[in-house]
């Protein structure tokens, strides 16, 4: 199988918060938490606890994530979620606010 390139549609497509340990929200974290949606059932209902301030995050039916500081944690606009590193975040082809 060969590899293939990926983008976004556009640069605003994306719902995304960057991980800071004790600097978040509850309702930075309430957002992306309920807009994280269960891709294998009808309706994709939300993922209850998929993203936690501690810096986990739980993709679903898929396993556990460890979020460090400067991660951004982001959900397309069905409500998957998307780990960036901070790294990739800096160094990156990425727009962000």
């Amino acid at each position: 199988m060969a590899t293939k390139t990926l983008g976004t549609n556009a640069t605003t497509s994306l719902t995304a918060l960057p991980f800071a340990r004790g600097g978040l929200a509850a309702a930075d974290v309430a957002t992306i938490t309920n807009g994280i949606l269960n891709d294998q059932v009808n309706g994709t209902p939300i993922f209850p606890g998929a993203f936690s301030s501690q810096g986990l995050l739980y993709i679903p039916n898929r396993g556990i994530l460890q979020v460090l500081p400067g991660d951004y944690v982001a959900i397309d606009n069905k409500g998957w979620p998307v780990l960036i590193s901070a790294y990739s975040i800096a160094n990156g082809a990425w727009t962000h606010s």
